[in-house]
């Protein structure tokens, strides 16, 4: 599955659109290496993404082409949540 529609389809990011504008802007990693928008995404990987003032890692545990909103946190399991401080210093 591509990452920018596993991102939608899980609701880590709410449209598409937005997911492959992260992953251009380079903030998305898959297992430590910077992914682009249309890169393959499989159980077990570990995506790291920074959302603003906030660094996330998760690994996916299902992929799904389509899911009830009540089970979409199911699709992966959050591994470390981080806020980045303003001088770029991870807490």
């Amino acid at each position: 599955m591509r990452l920018d529609k596993f991102l939608k389809v899980s609701r880590i990011i709410k449209r598409r659109t937005m997911a492959k504008e992260v992953a251009e802007q380079g903030r998305v990693q898959i297992n430590g290496q910077t992914a682009k928008a249309g890169a393959n995404v499989k159980v077990g990987d570990e995506v790291a993404i920074q959302f603003g003032q906030k660094h996330v890692t998760f690994r996916i545990n299902r992929l799904e082409d389509s899911i009830r909103k009540e089970e979409a946190e199911t699709m992966y399991t959050i591994v470390k949540e981080e806020r980045i401080k303003e001088e770029g210093i991870l807490d």
